[in-house]
């Protein structure tokens, strides 16, 4: 039997993101699937919008995360990403190290037994080859999904692309895979296009 590749785009700061990929990697231990990790830019996703100065500075902020995580994955591998990845979010997001990003994101490459000469690509230059593959990534998620969703954006190979699906706190065993068969189902349904609730309170992280 083929394992089927589910592709889940992130942006490493999007606590939303986060949350999703920790439930993909349940999915995968009850089902047949391989997960892949790619990048969905909410940098590239609001530049020229008119926010508010406190989310802006934010996003301003968010090149570098998103450009190592492109670095990684183009020079090391998608299994390697995958471990920077889950070493960034074990700091930034479930051990509040979000302080200083570049100075997290350098830890999480020794974490993640990857070269530090990585983060190099860090600081933002426009139109340099990281930025190019950084957008033409996230390009690749939004020819999917259209430009009026943010991260995660999950994709089963065939059928449709979605937004979501956000969680919280992430399922586990069974439930995991149960909560896949259904995503995967409504991706077969070509008119199927949102389904959504109110959040309440705050990221369970558990």
């Amino acid at each position: 039997m083929t394992t089927r590749t589910v592709e889940l785009f992130v942006d490493p700061v999007c606590p939303f993101a986060w949350m999703t990929s920790r439930w993909l990697l349940q999915a995968a231990a009850v089902r047949d699937i391989t997960p892949k990790y790619s990048v969905m830019s909410l940098s590239v996703l609001n530049e020229g919008r008119d926010l508010d100065p406190g989310y802006r500075a934010m996003l301003d902020d968010s090149w570098g995360p998103a450009r190592l995580a492109i670095a990684i994955n183009g020079a090391e591998g998608n299994e390697a990403f995958a471990r920077w990845y889950t070493a960034w979010g074990e700091r930034y997001h479930v051990g509040g190290q979000s302080d200083d990003r570049r100075a997290t994101a350098i830890a999480a490459l020794e974490d993640a037994g990857l070269p530090g000469s990585l983060i190099d690509v860090y600081d933002p230059v426009a139109g340099d080859e990281t930025d190019q593959s950084l957008r033409a990534s996230h390009q690749g998620a939004i020819d999917r999904v259209g430009d009026e969703v943010g991260t995660p954006v999950i994709s089963f190979g065939e059928g449709t692309a979605y937004f979501g699906p956000v969680v919280s706190p992430a399922p586990k065993g069974e439930q995991a895979g149960k909560l896949l068969d259904a995503l995967e189902t409504l991706s077969g349904i070509d008119g199927f296009y949102e389904l959504k609730r109110s959040r309440s309170g705050g990221i369970d992280f558990s």
